[in-house]
């Protein structure tokens, strides 16, 4: 079992930046990949961003990429977004996910956070 919980979320203004942080515990956190989705109401679940167990290779979403920025730190276990110039399209609860795959395929994470609300102002 890998717990997850995400923090950083909040209400800011367009244009502004969030750093959503998501801290693992269990198993081996350096052994998964990890992932960042979204749900914004009455939408599905949406691929954001992810990146590879050792955080070298990472991978956006089209509508997010050159404004938001993963990484990792498996000293400390956890998993970071950093989102600037914010749009009110971000607005969303997101999630962090580990997966044994490198994948945008959310049916391919095997554990998930309770997620932290973002949501920004026009």
């Amino acid at each position: 079992q890998v717990q997850l919980v995400e923090s950083g979320g909040g209400l800011v203004q367009a244009g502004g930046s969030l750093r959503l942080s998501c801290a693992a515990s269990g198993r081996t956190f350096s052994n998964y990949a990890m992932g960042w989705f979204r749900q914004a109401p009455g939408k599905e679940r949406e691929f954001v961003s992810a990146c590879t167990s050792n955080g070298v290779y990472t991978y956006y979403a089209d509508s997010v990429k050159g404004r938001f920025t993963i990484s990792r730190d498996n000293g400390k276990n956890t998993v970071y977004l950093q989102m600037n110039s914010l749009k009110p399209e971000d607005t969303a609860v997101y999630y962090c996910a580990a997966s044994r795959f490198r994948t945008e395929d959310r049916t391919l994470y095997d554990y998930w956070g309770q997620g932290t609300q973002v949501t920004v102002s026009s």
